[in-house]
């Protein structure tokens, strides 16, 4: 596969509590970390993939960075520690985007995706910019045409751009392309977005599309009872879930580390409440983090907010077989 790379097994370390107990394990001694793309070798388990990618966000006129993103994520992951059943995580490498190429990369990764759905594996992907959205989302749907499959973005922006070419604010707008191009439903959810973040037209064009929107603010209302009884919809609605974390959709004193930190944003502990039913579902079948920006991190707390819902998400797959 083009544009792949294998992970440096050298970023996968932590601290060695094995002299304590032999099950006192952290992710870096459990990951399966592959020198090859083979996840016909490994059904079942959970393929983590790096999408290593600044274009979107450059075209965005954002603020470069995120293309670091997989490595730091990894990096804060790897110590976190290792339960029953954590040792399904596979690390499959990086899919690279290099300059003027992020078509040729999107390409890449979908078809990625699509391989490890089809062996029947999870897949959990870390960003690069939004723009991992439109082939890991594309994957999903490539991989199950004759089910319904919601999208279902933790973002305060909606992303459903026009633009000439992809950036990271055109995903969704590109899986609703891609969707009646194969006459699938679109079956878009977006939590967390920002009225003060997203134009006129961004509005009108989630309504045009039927997008369902719950704003910032809905998901701060202590009663929460809107967000349970989307959440329920979605569940019960859908035959599988694909869901994008967009780590803007954290306050900045949580998330500083992103393109565009958010002045409100909603905290990680109520985004981890919507977040577990979808995990706990058995309908989560694959999961991204994106616009992670190590350059803009503060000691490493934005790393570890992330690496702490993606181990989240990994604690909540263990268990469920398909």
């Amino acid at each position: 596969m083009t544009l792949w790379q294998p992970t440096s097994p050298g970023l996968w370390q932590g601290r060695d509590d094995s002299a304590e107990s032999p099950v006192a394990k952290r992710l870096f001694q459990t990951v399966e970390v592959e020198q090859h793309f083979s996840p016909e070798q490994h059904q079942g388990k959970i393929a983590l993939l790096g999408f290593a990618c600044d274009e979107g966000v450059k075209r965005n006129h954002g603020r470069p960075g995120a293309q670091q993103g997989p490595e730091a994520l990894r990096k804060a992951l790897a110590n976190m520690a290792s339960h029953d059943g954590h040792d399904r995580l596979v690390d499959l490498g990086n899919v690279s985007a290099e300059p003027e190429r992020l078509e040729e990369a999107q390409q890449a990764l979908h078809d990625a995706v699509l391989a490890c759905q089809r062996a029947q594996m999870k897949t959990l992907v870390f960003g690069g910019g939004h723009e991992t959205a439109f082939p890991h989302g594309s994957g999903v749907l490539d991989a199950f045409p004759n089910e319904k499959v919601a999208i279902v973005n933790l973002d305060a922006h909606l992303d459903l751009r026009h633009a000439e070419r992809a950036t990271s604010g055109t995903p969704f707008r590109q899986l609703a392309l891609h969707c009646e191009s194969q006459s699938y439903g679109f079956y878009y959810t977006c939590y967390g977005a920002s009225k003060a973040a997203n134009t006129q037209a961004l509005w009108q064009e989630a309504r045009d599309r039927n997008v369902t929107v719950l704003e910032d603010l809905t998901l701060l209302d202590p009663q929460f009872t809107a967000v349970e009884q989307d959440l329920q919809r979605v569940i019960a609605d859908h035959d599988r879930i694909y869901l994008t974390i967009d780590l803007d959709v954290l306050p900045a004193w949580e998330m500083p580390a992103v393109s565009a930190p958010a002045a409100l944003g909603v905290p990680l502990a109520i985004l981890l409440r919507i977040i577990m039913p979808l995990c706990q579902s058995g309908k989560l079948q694959a999961v991204d983090l994106v616009e992670f920006n190590p350059h803009y991190d503060r000691d490493g707390q934005g790393a570890r907010t992330a690496a702490r819902l993606a181990w989240q998400i990994v604690h909540c797959w263990h268990n469920l077989k398909d």
